[in-house]
């Protein structure tokens, strides 16, 4: 199906590249960490491509794509695990190239938490401090900060392998914490554990990096992460930065058709676009949110379609319940499989009185249409 559409201006969202020159910017938010066109090579393959970021203090900014796309290689450049093979990092203003990674006010917290199995928590958070050979009694005031901070206030004597995987966490965090590092680098820490905990720890971690204002750095695979706790997202593909900005923007206004599948589900279809100056008639693909189109049985469906909307009529394929919504796969003549996304009212269980084989007709505003770049 190709439909005609017309590009929304009032509210539209920068490209990747005017972000980009924004790092020259001279009023732009003092910044903790910037990657400056930094290129990483492993023999052959190109790990990062170059790569042009700034974070600004304060922020919780999240690197976010599939594994391969090179997230975890930049987190380790920023730690002083890797050296970059072209291009600059610097930290709080300073260039880093060739400063070990114990000399850089940076910690990491991983998703395997590398506690000492031997050691209590109060000693696993005061590691750090000892190797600086901090004041006795000022290590344990400090440590005594920390646990309060991660809500381990009562730990301090407990064995870590005695503790949940939750609480381990927070000991690994108050451990980084307790550095008090210009930057806190996450390597996909909740990766370990179940589901409810994890969702528990993404707004815990967003709360605490509110009330410690560091800046965190976090590398993910998963969307859903990402959008709840990150002021920015960063989304990577085969080394390279797709696009950036908040979690409305991304998901409001992808840039392309892999963000606009990676950051929650899309509908693609071809679209022309009209009333455009110098472009009108030129082939475009265009996303459509499965929560943005509507779905009724062919036979509800009478009359033609409100003004400024499209309808396709298709077939019931599948339908999947999923608490809060049902999940239809619709198979149409015009536009293959689309999935469309129904809110469950309170008690119907997602009720559409059609089912798997049965015609009905999807129909969505033009205002849901995101005309996508390339």
């Amino acid at each position: 199906m190709t439909v005609s559409v017309t590009p929304q201006t009032s509210d539209a969202i920068p490209p990747a590249a005017s972000r980009v020159a924004a790092l020259d910017d001279p009023g732009a938010p003092a910044s903790d960490v910037e990657i400056v066109d930094v290129t990483k090579r492993f023999g052959d393959v190109v790990a990062v491509d170059h790569m042009h970021l700034r974070i600004a203090h304060g922020e919780f900014y999240s690197l976010l794509g599939p594994s391969g796309c090179g997230k975890t290689t930049t987190l380790r450049m920023i730690a002083g695990f890797e050296q970059p093979t072209e291009g600059e990092i610097f930290l709080d203003g300073q260039p880093i190239a060739g400063v070990p990674p114990y000399r850089r006010n940076v910690n990491t917290v991983f998703q395997h938490y590398a506690l000492f199995p031997h050691m209590n928590v109060a000693q696993n958070v005061g590691y750090g401090l000892r190797q600086r050979k901090v004041d006795m009694a000022e290590q344990a005031r400090r440590v005594g900060e920390a646990l309060e901070l991660v809500r381990l206030g009562g730990y301090a004597e407990r064995r870590v392998w005695e503790m949940s995987g939750g609480q381990q966490q927070r000991v690994a965090l108050a451990r980084a914490l307790v550095n008090r590092p210009t930057v806190l680098l996450l390597d996909e820490p909740l990766g370990a554990l179940d589901l409810k905990l994890r969702k528990e720890m993404q707004l815990e971690l967003k709360a605490l990096q509110r009330e410690v204002g560091i800046t965190f750095v976090y590398v993910t695979h998963d969307q859903e992460e990402a959008l709840t706790m990150s002021d920015t997202i960063v989304v990577m593909r085969d080394g390279r930065i797709q696009q950036q900005g908040s979690p409305t923007e991304l998901y409001e206004r992808p840039v392309n058709q892999f963000v606009a599948s990676f950051i929650g589900s899309s509908n693609f279809l071809t679209g022309t676009l009209s009333d455009a100056p110098d472009a009108a008639g030129r082939e475009v693909t265009v996303a459509i949110r499965p929560e943005r189109m509507t779905v009724v049985p062919a036979g509800d469906a009478a009359g033609d379609a409100p003004p400024g909307s499209y309808e396709i009529r298709g077939i019931v394929r599948q339908g999947t319940y999923l608490g809060d919504q049902t999940e239809y796969r619709i198979e149409t003549d015009q536009a293959g499989e689309v999935i469309v996304r129904r809110q469950n009212a309170a008690g119907t269980g997602g009720a559409l009185g059609a089912g798997p084989g049965d015609a009905v007709v999807v129909r969505w505003h033009e205002e849901a249409n995101l005309i996508l770049a390339g």
